[in-house]
């Protein structure tokens, strides 16, 4: 297995143009979803990418849109019965209560932390405690498998985000990675316990920062859709937050334009981002966003 630090380049694209899907929860993730879909539907396919990066929910909508059309899978986000998932399940849906509980450990830990590195150990650390009292790890793995159209790592660059547990390092999976890609998801997504590949443990890519957008630095032209809207629990002065991410990119010559969720549709995300309830109207609100903008971004997409 192979997890490459962040700090490693890899091939860039000055002409190319990279898609980012940020972390978001199960709201987030249908919002991504409806977002792709509207696009679409707007005569906008995006999905078309050179490098595709996902980071949390962002990197479920990114291995689901490796194997089916986003119009295929805002259906099925419509069409889903409702359905529950025991909490703790490192980004699958969970009660009131215990995202709550979640918000008030990690933001302790936040405002305890000297800055962003020390924060990612504490938040390993934490996730360490967690899985040796209850390792989810298998379960987990299941149920980010039935998520997925299918198994395999797609032709195009996919970046899937994770953090390594044990020494708090950013890591990022590929398809050279030697790890599956349903391994790299449920990492990805590992928000409450660390979740273990072979021998080692990772905790959620958005630690690292939500959007990890300046992993495309050297690609012409950078979508990003944030469900958070790009803001991040963090200290501003850490550069978590996804303004700074796209100052880097456009001080090293990339054209970026950000999609977030508009003023209606705020509520659905935050803390309310683990209720399934809400997916179907997150993935609407996403697709009238999607459909509405198609026309503005065609040029700069293509």
């Amino acid at each position: 297995m192979n997890t490459t630090p962040f700090t490693t380049p890899h091939a860039t694209n000055a002409s190319g143009r990279a898609l980012v899907l940020g972390g978001g929860g199960s709201t987030g993730n249908a919002w991504l979803i409806g977002v792709l879909a509207g696009l679409a539907a707007g005569g906008l396919d995006v999905t078309d990418a050179d490098l595709v990066i996902g980071t949390s929910a962002g990197s479920t909508a990114a291995a689901q849109i490796a194997g089916a059309a986003p119009a295929e899978l805002y259906a099925a986000v419509l069409d889903a019965p409702q359905r529950t998932a025991p909490p703790g399940s490192g980004g699958g849906p969970a009660p009131a209560r215990p995202v709550a509980d979640h918000l008030a450990r990690t933001g302790r830990i936040i405002a305890a932390a000297t800055d962003a590195a020390d924060m990612r150990r504490r938040m390993g650390a934490m996730a360490l405690e967690l899985a040796a009292a209850h390792d989810g790890s298998a379960r987990w793995r299941q149920t980010v498998a039935a998520r997925l159209p299918t198994p395999d790592w797609p032709q195009h660059t996919l970046l899937i985000t994770a953090v390594d547990a044990r020494t708090g390092e950013p890591a990022v999976f590929d398809g050279t990675s030697g790890v599956e890609l349903v391994d790299a998801v449920a990492a990805s997504c590992a928000s409450g316990f660390a979740y273990a590949i072979g021998d080692s443990r990772f905790i959620d890519g958005g630690y690292r920062r939500n959007e990890n957008a300046d992993l495309a630095a050297g690609f012409g032209r950078v979508l990003v859709l944030s469900p958070f809207g790009g803001r991040a629990r963090m200290p501003l002065e850490w550069g978590m937050q996804l303004a700074a991410q796209v100052d880097e990119l456009r001080a090293a010559g990339s054209g970026v334009e950000t999609i977030c969720p508009d003023s209606g549709s705020e509520h659905l995300f935050g803390a309310n981002a683990m209720d399934l309830s809400l997916r179907p109207a997150a993935a609407r609100a996403g697709f009238s966003q999607g459909e509405a903008l198609a026309g503005e971004l065609a040029n700069f997409w293509r």
